[in-house]
């Protein structure tokens, strides 16, 4: 059997050792340049930013980011490369035993496969009629496999069937093989850079779609093989088990799935999240469509402020551009912290420039804080749903009642459990905190299972329920939920669904002013009043906040200060020192 140049004999001998030989070479050369660029980035930028100062030391920065920008790049491609040869040899492979199966049974039989994949095989048994041995045949692969031309009253030697399937296997593997190499050699032509020393935006677009060829090329030698549901403990057991080089595969290839798997240690997926960075801004680069013009805005903000560096240091935990997008940003090592805080942000919020400098700064302030009193301590803000956008009155109210805070409640338990299981320290200190619609998600991840992974403490600041009604219900116990509502703070007034039910004629302006707000009942939107006497958690003190409508005019401010150290610094140093697990040393108020 011959099929585009290929034969049996030539599939028989091909040596894939030496395909992954050079998947070998091209992996040594992805890991040099991702040796090169983390010297760049954690020791070269580092001493000048640190030491030097002038028009010199900035350009030297610059063009240092932009080495460590075509390093990046270098490592990404090579390491595509190295998985695209291994594959190859890997599915190759698989043919190759399919043949030799083939093969070993024909030596088996004692028939003859020929230089053209047909089989021969030898006169067997007597015929019905004449008693006269049954004479042998040819098999080839023609036509439909395993049929045989009717035989009238001689029947049929019993190998003819036996030979035909064996000519179908071998004409089988090479027809595969050939398809494969013509579809590798596809992928392995379009591998290439453009000339230059420069790796602008429209370089990184190309390798967008350079990784998502090789990944789905790769699902079956290494994609199929990701735990994606497993659970974070069965995640962090795999990955412990790779080798060193299967981790490497799986990081040039796939960061966007292992960067965002749970359970997988925090360094690997900020390596992971990193690349998937790059390939995401590329993705989305020169698009003009609303989403994506928002998404690459708040993409680009995070990338500006992990290249600029900060103190605690940055982890990008998680990137995405599904839905609203993703973004999950951790300051401080959340696998080496004793405190590790996760802030769920609320409504509104999506991957947006807004997100990166408002949301990521929340963190980095609780985290810096929490420094303060315990070096050891990291915060981290979770964006791993789509919260509701745009409030809009009892209409969005009743969308946005519970399906996507149980769908962030599923995935926040997960994270947490991967946190919980991927934290070195033999009783590290967690806390949950939800904000605004991100408390009532907090509330969902509590009902999953036995609660939320490994939570000590739970906060809820600026909450219009969490979906409980008391206290005790979150998993904790009534003394580890902490709530803050600042008096001019209309979300933690919202009213109960009942009472917007008989306010619905007053327009949805009444709900946001208060016409018909909570007046001394328990019950929110979401149940229970968090800061109510009903619900049975402790209430910290916060500023009041500025009033929803003053001589200044109209404000929500009160709803966005609780982790500002400069608005609110009471409520700020109260987060800060619960995710301490100081909150003994917490001022207290009255419940409402």
């Amino acid at each position: 059997m011959k099929s585009s140049g290929l034969t049996w004999a030539v599939l028989r001998d091909l040596k894939c050792g030496e395909l992954e030989g050079a998947a070998d070479g091209w992996g040594e050369a992805s890991n040099r340049a991702d040796a090169a660029r983390d010297r760049i980035e954690q020791q070269l930028l580092n001493g000048l930013r640190d030491t030097q100062q002038g028009d010199a030391a900035t350009a030297a920065v610059a063009r240092l980011r932009q080495l460590s920008r075509n390093l990046q790049y270098v490592y990404t491609e090579c390491g595509l490369l190295r998985t695209t040869l291994n594959s190859l040899a890997h599915e190759l492979k698989a043919q190759q035993r399919v043949l030799a199966d083939a093969l070993d049974d024909a030596v088996a039989l004692k028939f003859t496969v020929r230089a053209d994949g047909a089989v021969t095989y030898p006169a067997a048994g007597d015929g019905l009629i004449d008693g006269r041995p049954l004479p042998g045949g040819t098999a080839s692969s023609g036509g439909l496999p395993g049929l045989q031309a009717p035989s009238g009253l001689v029947a049929p030697n019993p190998d003819a069937a036996r030979a035909q399937d064996i000519a179908d296997r071998v004409a089988g593997a090479v027809r595969a093989a050939a398809e494969i190499d013509w579809r590798y050699a596809g992928i392995l032509r379009r591998l290439k850079a453009e000339e230059g020393l420069k790796v602008p935006d429209s370089t990184w677009k190309d390798a967008a779609g350079d990784a998502a060829v090789v990944r789905d090329a790769a699902r079956a030698y290494l994609r199929n093989a990701i735990p994606q549901d497993a659970s974070p403990a069965e995640r962090h057991a795999w990955w412990a088990g790779l080798t060193q080089e299967q981790r490497e595969e799986y990081l040039a290839v796939y960061p966007d799935r292992i960067g965002n798997l749970d359970g997988i240690p925090a360094v690997v997926r900020d390596a992971a999240n990193r690349d998937n960075l790059q390939l995401l801004i590329g993705k989305l680069e020169g698009r003009d469509d609303e989403r994506s013009v928002t998404q690459l805005a708040g993409l680009r903000e995070i990338d500006r402020q992990l290249r600029a560096g900060s103190q605690p240091p940055m982890f990008l935990l998680g990137v995405g551009d599904e839905g609203n997008g993703r973004a999950i940003v951790s300051f401080g090592n959340p696998d080496t912290a004793r405190n590790v805080a996760a802030y769920v942000p609320g409504l509104n919020t999506s991957l947006d420039k807004e997100f990166a400098e408002g949301d990521l700064k929340r963190a980095r302030d609780t985290a810096i804080a929490t420094q303060d009193l315990d070096h050891s301590s990291a915060a981290i803000v979770w964006l791993g749903y789509d919260a509701p956008q745009a409030l809009d009155g009892l209409k969005s109210l009743a969308v946005m009642e519970g399906e996507r805070a149980e769908e962030g409640g599923r995935a926040f338990h997960e994270f947490m459990g991967g946190v919980a299981v991927a934290n070195r320290n033999e009783d590290p200190h967690l806390t949950a905190i939800g904000h605004s619609y991100g408390s009532r998600t907090v509330g969902a991840a509590t009902q999953q299972g036995a609660g939320i992974p490994g939570v000590d403490d739970i906060v809820l600041v600026g909450s219009p329920g969490v979906g409980v009604d008391h206290a005790r219900d979150l998993g904790v116990g009534e003394g580890r939920v902490f709530v803050g509502a600042a008096e001019n703070d209309v979300v933690t007034k919202l009213p109960s669904k009942q009472q917007a039910a008989l306010g619905a004629a007053a327009g949805p302006f009444a709900l946001i002013v208060g016409d018909i707000a909570d007046q001394g009942d328990d019950d929110l939107w979401f149940g229970k009043d968090p800061a109510s006497e009903a619900f049975g958690a402790r209430r910290f003190q916060v500023d009041d906040g500025p009033r929803l409508v003053s001589g200044r005019g109209f404000s929500t401010d009160a709803h966005s200060q609780y982790f500002d150290p400069e608005r609110d610094a009471v409520s700020a140093d109260s987060i800060a020192l619960i995710s301490a697990g100081r909150s003994r040393e917490v001022k207290m108020e009255e419940l409402r």
